[in-house]
């Protein structure tokens, strides 16, 4: 996020809080034109990927929620947010994938090309 976004969400808006990655979140303090309610917005503490908002943090931001979830109760279930690693290194890759190897256990009735002219 460039410095003058950061200092213009300091003037237009009120901070609401910050998630435990370091994105701080804020709400406009006057009614967004012709939208009947206060927009809301989240500044990203490095790259701005979205998979970085946790789950407490993004009912809050599509309206879904009037305030954030509390991450104090959280229940025995629930796991730690984890962003989205697809297209990166820690990508899942199962045994046959061309990454991880490429050689996969043969099947019963594997398959078998077809080719022309057979």
């Amino acid at each position: 996020m460039s410095a003058m976004q950061r200092w213009l969400s300091g003037l237009t808006g009120r901070r609401i809080g910050a998630d435990s990655v370091g994105n701080v979140y804020f709400e406009s303090r006057r009614d967004y034109m012709n939208y009947g309610r206060k927009r809301r917005w989240v500044v990203y503490a490095g790259a701005p990927e979205a998979t970085t908002v946790p789950p407490e943090w993004h009912g809050w931001l599509h309206h879904t929620v009037n305030s954030p979830m509390d991450t104090a109760r959280r229940l025995p279930w629930m796991k730690p947010h984890k962003p989205n690693v697809t297209g990166t290194p820690d990508a899942y890759r199962p045994s046959g994938h061309d990454y991880a190897g490429g050689k996969r256990n043969p099947t019963a009735g594997d398959y078998e090309a077809w080719t022309p002219g057979s």
